[in-house]
């Protein structure tokens, strides 16, 4: 698909959905104009890039996601590492449906776009119902990613403290391995909607923890203060613990290291013993929250 054809796709599919924008600097309404823009009502100007993402921060904001992270994660995704995980979220959603209509899925913090794809693939092939699926994320370089490999979502470059979405707009939102904005959170989920939060568990990529963190006090993680933070904002209808082994190869040492956080700010010494220890599996360990207003 040519980029133009993309970015006509894009527009077309925001068009049919401008109503659940909201401009970022103004809170006004905002709607689509000639396949290119999104205008709100007092003329603050959002275009629709070539890739066929939209840009709507209202200020430019650095950060240290690159994009050979990005093509990392990718990588490790479709090799295969959260599909256990994907299955339970896309199965809870699919249980949680109660009629046929269009539903709209928001993925805060999507990143490169994979698990909100797996995740979206998962429920189509499951269920007869069609999820409109919204990725933000305030990485230019990750929306960027998502946008030019998958045509399946609303692709934009935004900041979760200040989400370009009208209130009560969402069914389910989730919250993989990212942080999280709570009040938008409550604020954009419908009134019967679910917010979804996956977070890391002790054992996570705990093969990497031991060595990273061999001696200080972070080599035993903890996650209870994100989850007494979750309880304070959300009713929790169900937790689900997932711990299973991922097999490795030397394909997929490298990227895997790259992508994960465990690996930022440790030295050279530590990432030359991992490389050198012939992991033959990684364990992944999530607990998946699951919280209604």
């Amino acid at each position: 698909m040519s980029k133009q054809s993309k970015k006509m796709l894009s527009a077309d599919v925001i068009a049919q959905n401008q109503e659940m924008f909201r401009c970022p600097i103004c809170d006004g309404q905002m709607r689509m104009v000639n396949s290119q823009s999104l205008i709100c009502i007092n003329q603050h100007c959002f275009d629709v890039s070539k890739q066929g993402y939209v840009n709507l921060l209202s200020r430019a904001i650095k950060t240290k996601y690159d994009k050979r992270m990005f093509e990392s994660r990718r990588a490790i995704c479709r090799s295969g590492f959260f599909e256990p995980l994907h299955a339970i979220i896309s199965d809870k959603i699919i249980n949680q449906l109660r009629t046929k209509e269009r539903f709209k899925v928001l993925d805060a913090g999507c990143g490169e776009g994979s698990q909100l794809t797996n995740i979206q693939e998962k429920i189509i092939q499951n269920t007869t119902n069609t999820p409109l699926a919204v990725g933000i994320d305030i990485s230019k370089e990750g929306i960027n990613n998502a946008a030019a490999e998958y045509s399946n979502a609303i692709w934009c470059i935004a900041d979760i403290a200040n989400c370009p979405f009208a209130s009560h707009q969402f069914n389910f939102i989730l919250n993989i391995l990212s942080p999280a904005n709570y009040s938008e959170f409550q604020r954009m989920i419908a009134a019967d909607g679910r917010v979804i939060k996956v977070v890391p568990e002790r054992d996570y990529l705990k093969e990497f923890r031991d060595v990273f963190y061999e001696g200080s006090q972070n080599q035993v993680y903890s996650n209870d203060n994100t989850l007494d933070h979750f309880k304070e904002n959300f009713e929790i209808t169900d937790v689900e613990r997932i711990r299973y082994q991922v097999a490795l190869d030397d394909t997929l040492i490298k990227p895997l290291l790259r992508m994960t956080p465990l690996s930022w700010g440790t030295t050279e010494e530590r990432l030359q013993k991992v490389r050198q220890m012939n992991l033959q599996q990684i364990t992944m360990d999530f607990t998946i929250l699951f919280g209604k207003k």
